[in-house]
């Protein structure tokens, strides 16, 4: 029987339709929890505070990044800044990392997923 924590929520990107009470809605779906937002599907993510983010955390971003050009963070409603050496190493894929609170990323995704870029973001669920 394979491991359903390693499916994705859903096998696409998609726009996210609304967030708040711990979760995230999206394609006639709802999450509870964080959100890891890829261009080719949408997985759970076990973060739940801006300590949290690391390379580990992230690294279906890294494995992904030659398809990815920009990585929006949601960091709840905590303003985070992302540790150096974070930054470097996305940089180092040629991801550009913009941190901001969850509600304006979820918006920014939202937008540059319109806009067809080739974005990623990685959202924690706010209260």
């Amino acid at each position: 029987m394979p491991d359903r924590s390693d499916a994705p929520h859903l096998p696409r990107s998609a726009p996210i339709e609304a967030y708040g009470k711990g979760g995230f809605a999206f394609d006639d779906m709802s999450h509870r929890g964080s959100l890891l937002c890829l261009p080719d599907a949408i997985w759970a993510w076990p973060v739940s505070k801006p300590e949290q983010i690391d390379k580990a955390s992230l690294a279906r971003v890294f494995a992904a990044a030659g398809g990815i050009d920009t990585l929006i963070i949601g960091t709840g409603t905590d303003v985070w800044r992302p540790p150096s050496e974070l930054r470097e190493a996305l940089r180092a894929v040629k991801v550009v990392l913009d941190a901001m609170q969850t509600g304006p990323a979820v918006r920014t995704y939202n937008i540059m997923m319109g806009e067809r870029r080739r974005v990623a973001a990685a959202l924690i669920a706010v209260p």
